[in-house]
């Protein structure tokens, strides 16, 4: 079932979602003050490629305070618009009936686009 998921994700706009990631990342990793939030962008990209059957969690051991300072540039510089962004898709998928899986799968995404430091996708 994950897999007729994440082709239909994939078909009806995951694969541009994870292309857009992908640039703003390479973006990022031009300069050096922008390589973590460039790793932070690849991850979301990896998630927003196929999404079902993966989960995210925290890691306890990863980053400590530096991890949390991350986080908190992260969501002024621009993590609070892509989440919003995808919380708006969210809602919009779930207002249809078909659409209820895949805008769940926009809120897994939502989350880990506002605090990407300390998470790994399982």
């Amino acid at each position: 079932m994950n897999l007729l998921m994440n082709i239909l994700w994939i078909i009806l706009g995951g694969f541009v979602t994870c292309v857009e990631y992908i640039i703003a990342s390479l973006l990022l990793m031009v300069t050096i003050v922008g390589i973590p939030f460039g790793f932070q962008t690849l991850k979301l990209a990896l998630l927003a490629f196929c999404p079902f059957g993966r989960q995210i969690r925290s890691c306890p051991d990863d980053g400590g305070c530096l991890s949390v300072l991350m986080n908190i540039i992260w969501i002024l510089v621009g993590g609070i618009w892509i989440s919003l962004s995808h919380l708006a898709f969210g809602v919009l998928l779930c207002i249809t009936i078909i659409g209820i899986p895949f805008g769940f799968q926009h809120f897994k995404l939502a989350g880990l686009a506002l605090t990407p430091f300390g998470k790994e996708i399982v």
